[in-house]
């Protein structure tokens, strides 16, 4: 397995040299934490349009802790489920200030402590902000593409225990690479719905592909 990873990590990184985080607007940790949040079950390009407007509104943490929940619900709307994202990104603009001395935390154990942060948004956060690396970041791609190419057990739907055994199997150096690698690969050919098994390049160590 591990030999097989190596190799799909290869080949992956040479088809695409340049993958990374595709939200692009932020310029701090928390306008990161922010535009994490609100990429949740919306595309990256919609959080992009949104953040343009909302990181020229609120411009310090101080603008969310003070900002009106209603008046940032319609801000945000755009990216759906607006009410829970409003809610959870303004209470941690609270505790943030309040707990954390208004930066944002560098542990995972301590941006857990945020509401609306799981494991994947701490993941992103601590890599991207702070080149913290302690996990894998697991979202819809990175849990499709590790079962189908068999990276842990394909009858796994748990993203931390989809993480636990990735961690197993990746060297550390590339648990953040891996995330954006596969990615990048969902995206471009490993679709949820239509692979293009035809096209992949990684094809030959896929025990799912289709013929």
């Amino acid at each position: 397995m591990q030999e097989s990873a190596s190799t799909i990590l290869r080949i992956l990184k040479k088809t695409y040299p340049k993958a990374g985080i595709a939200l692009t607007n932020w310029k701090t940790p928390w306008e990161l934490l922010v535009a994490v949040q609100l990429s949740a079950q919306c595309t990256d390009a919609r959080v992009n349009s949104v953040t343009t407007r909302l990181f020229a509104k609120y411009k310090t943490l101080d603008d969310y802790i003070r900002a009106d929940i209603r008046e940032f619900e319609r801000d945000i709307r755009p990216t759906g489920f607006y009410h829970n994202k409003a809610k959870n990104i303004l209470g941690a603009a609270r505790i943030v200030g309040e707990h954390f001395r208004g930066g944002v935390p560098k542990t995972m154990q301590e941006l857990l402590m945020l509401p609306g942060v799981g494991r994947k948004t701490a993941n992103v956060v601590l890599g991207n902000a702070y080149g913290v690396v302690v996990g894998i970041a697991v979202d819809t791609h990175v849990r499709r593409l590790s079962r189908r190419l068999h990276l842990v057990n394909p009858d796994l739907a748990d993203p931390e225990k989809i993480e636990t055994e990735l961690m197993a199997v990746i060297p550390k150096k590339n648990w953040f690479c891996l995330t954006y690698l596969l990615i990048e690969h969902g995206r471009a050919c490993c679709r949820a719905l239509r692979p293009d098994c035809a096209s992949c390049v990684i094809r030959a160590y896929c025990p799912s592909k289709r013929a």
